[in-house]
């Protein structure tokens, strides 16, 4: 649950994003990006550590996942749209900088919201996610697994069958995507979250607007064209994730040109956010310390 958060509406344009914070409001802020299939609550086991150590953090439910901002067309979740979201929602907090921090797809956008608009952020921060270009050479190379890793993308971007396969059975499907990829809902607290998860992506059109990132991926140019990295970056990495391989792991520091730390999790799946918060918590709050303004 996230009874013990400020629950409240960001109002963007034509969109209004669900949010969570915690932390003192006149703390350094920053914004935090779930991924697939995950929502804000993905974030609910690191925030309080955030905002004990005086950050001022905010979650929201990206585009799709927000009942108030879940468009129809697979257009509207292309990257470069996902980045600016993150953008003006600064602007409506009146973050003019902060730091950001995103899992998997959340880390996707990240690396491109430090690309486009790197004057905005005081750090960066990835869990799980590679820079894209290092993800796109480990998928092209015969000397990689990142390919077979990435088999459930061509699935997910079918039309129709993916959405039909993960809520049958009352989002059956999804909660085996879970624990078939190490998120075990045997622990109370990460069965609450899949619930949580399931719960949203079960209301009409919401797993369509997730899916759709991954359909929008082979139209979104913007992550071809991404520039070196120059903000303060962390990475962190975790060895039993089944969908992101090392050597793109490994490859991703050769396009970050500013200062940057890689961290390896061993033992950990895909899911850091859920399965490791106090580690990642204090790679964080060191991280946040350092490069903070």
């Amino acid at each position: 649950m996230t009874n013990n958060f400020d629950s409240f509406e960001i109002s963007v344009g034509e969109f209004t994003f669900d949010a969570i914070a915690c932390g003192p409001e006149e703390g350094q802020p920053v914004i935090l990006l779930h991924g697939f299939p995950q929502t804000y609550v993905a974030w609910r086991h690191v925030m309080p550590l955030l905002g004990e150590a005086g950050f001022r953090v905010i979650a929201y439910n990206q585009r799709g996942y927000s009942k108030g901002a879940r468009p129809l067309d697979t257009d509207s979740y292309s990257t470069d749209k996902l980045a600016l979201d993150v953008i003006e929602i600064a602007n409506k907090l009146s973050f003019e900088t902060f730091q950001l921090v995103g899992h998997d797809w959340g880390g996707a956008v990240a690396w491109l919201v430090a690309s486009m608009y790197p004057e905005r952020l005081q750090s960066l921060t990835s869990v799980s996610t590679p820079h894209p270009l290092a993800f796109g050479e480990a998928y092209m190379s015969s000397d990689s697994d990142q390919s077979t890793k990435s088999t459930y993308m061509q699935f997910f971007q079918q039309e129709k069958i993916p959405e039909e396969v993960l809520l049958s059975n009352n989002g059956s499907g999804l909660r085996m995507l879970f624990t078939a990829s190490g998120l075990d809902d045997n622990d109370p607290e990460i069965k609450d979250d899949i619930d949580q998860y399931i719960s949203l992506l079960m209301e009409p059109f919401a797993m369509t607007a997730a899916l759709n990132w991954y359909r929008a991926m082979m139209h979104s140019e913007s992550i071809l064209s991404l520039k070196p990295i120059t903000v303060p970056t962390l990475y962190v990495w975790s060895t039993e994730d089944i969908a992101l391989g090392r050597q793109a792991a490994e490859a991703t520091g050769k396009f970050v040109s500013g200062e940057y730390k890689f961290v390896i999790l061993e033992g950990i799946s895909h899911w850091i956010p859920e399965q490791n918060a106090n580690r990642l918590g204090q790679l964080l709050v060191e991280h946040f310390k350092k490069y903070g303004k």
